[in-house]
């Protein structure tokens, strides 16, 4: 496995992971609560082809647990930051969840350094009902501890026969969440709770996949196809059977649909 490194930007320490012996260089940015390890078994099936990039975000992981109010930006910078260290010039992008809303806002504000954009189970376009649940469910965060929202989420995020069938991977997850301070993660879901360019996203020029499981509460398939229809030449899948983690439930999925787009030589066209 890959060692982990760091990198000060500011007043913020990052931990990030390099890997792969392709010539490719690919920006895997994770979800709110989470840190870069859920990216492993994708990066494990990609690692050939690309020269990969993954980091724990600000508060996160074994990155700087920072206090205070976080802005989208903060994530952007701290992006191109390891970006830069990474010595990539111009990168494909993945985000997941809270990361594909970095990776939208990146791609607005810094789409020359992007060659694809890839965005996996994220948000845009809310309804109001949609907000209204979100920011109830930030409101519970600030309230309550991560334990208990991670508990709350489970079967938001993966099919109960999945959770049944890995039992040893969900203690890890929940492990993983309950480390996570309290405060920190209320401040990165205060970014997801709040951010939505689903008004700007005509001006993303890059090609672009987008997608979601079938039955993504959060991430639903409607955002998706709201996504898809808005930014030019975009190619969507809705996966079917399958919820909101992806990356942990169904990586080699991921990681094929990945290297296809990634690896297709023209950018797709509407179907």
């Amino acid at each position: 496995m890959a060692q982990s490194a760091q990198h000060t930007v500011g007043d913020v320490t990052l931990n990030y992971r390099i890997e792969g012996s392709g010539s490719i260089p690919l920006v895997c940015i994770h979800g709110v609560g989470s840190r870069l390890e859920a990216w492993e078994n994708v990066v494990s099936q990609l690692k050939d082809d690309f020269v990969i990039l993954t980091f724990d975000l600000r508060g996160h992981g074994r990155s700087s647990r920072v206090r205070g109010r976080y802005e989208i930006d903060d994530f952007v910078n701290e992006t191109l930051a390891l970006a830069d260290k990474a010595g990539f010039a111009q990168f494909h992008l993945a985000g997941f969840s809270l990361g594909g809303m970095i990776a939208q806002r990146l791609a607005l504000t810094h789409q020359d350094r992007l060659r694809k954009l890839i965005l996996l189970s994220t948000v845009a376009g809310r309804t109001p009902e949609e907000r209204e649940r979100v920011l109830e469910r930030l409101d519970a965060l600030r309230n309550g501890k991560p334990a208990q929202h991670h508990d709350a989420s489970l079967s938001r995020w993966l099919t109960e026969a999945f959770q049944q069938a890995n039992p040893e991977l969900i203690e890890r997850l929940r492990k993983f969440d309950s480390e996570n301070d309290q405060d920190c993660y209320a401040a990165a879901y205060r970014v997801l709770a709040e951010t939505d360019f689903g008004g700007f996203l005509d001006q993303i020029r890059k090609p672009t996949l987008i997608v979601t499981g079938q039955d993504d509460q959060g991430s639903n398939p409607r955002m998706a196809e709201y996504m898809h229809a808005r930014i030019p030449g975009s190619r969507l899948e809705i996966l079917p059977g399958l919820r909101h983690s992806i990356l942990i439930e169904a990586p080699a999925l991921v990681a094929s649909l990945m290297r296809d787009f990634l690896q297709t030589k023209e950018a797709n066209s509407h179907d």
